[in-house]
């Protein structure tokens, strides 16, 4: 199947979105509410490149991907699967970030993602089927946060 693209729009400037997508520290899980802690592990973090594992628990299925990230490319964030419980190593996710005029952040994802065995297989189907409604939410509600977080007079 071809790749899912879509656009996320957010009131914060493309280096604050860059910052969060690219902050590999114990806070991950915080800022990246469906990542969890227990599946959240740094191996390097180079100057343009790191490597982690990233996953998410869910009732009855607990996901997970050792991820090779890249952001050798001015403006591209892409994590790419090396090793995983639910997709094909070679799968990715890409975010594009875009300024916009006001200030804020124009986001295009890509998400490329072939799923393996039979939970990844329907996990994948099911993103795919949605139009990639999971994770366009997910960003959106780290993001909303991050911006109410970033605001004047925000504690």
């Amino acid at each position: 199947m071809s790749k899912l693209e879509f656009d996320v729009e957010t009131a914060l400037a493309p280096e604050q979105v860059r910052a969060a997508l690219l902050d590999f520290s114990d806070r991950r899980p915080a800022i990246w509410p469906g990542l969890s802690p227990k599946q959240y592990e740094v191996y390097a973090v180079r100057e343009t490149e790191a490597d982690v594992r990233e996953g998410s628990e869910m009732p009855g299925m607990t996901i997970w991907a050792k991820e090779h990230y890249d952001w050798s490319q001015p403006g591209v964030v892409r994590w790419t699967a090396c090793e995983s419980n639910f997709c094909v190593p070679g799968s990715y996710v890409q975010a594009a970030l875009h300024g916009r005029a006001d200030g804020g952040t124009r986001i295009r994802v890509e998400w490329d993602r072939s799923g393996t065995g039979f939970r990844g297989k329907l996990l994948v189907a099911m993103v795919r089927l949605s139009g990639g409604k999971p994770v366009r939410s997910g960003l959106e509600t780290a993001l909303r946060a991050l911006e109410k977080r970033q605001s004047p007079g925000a504690a």
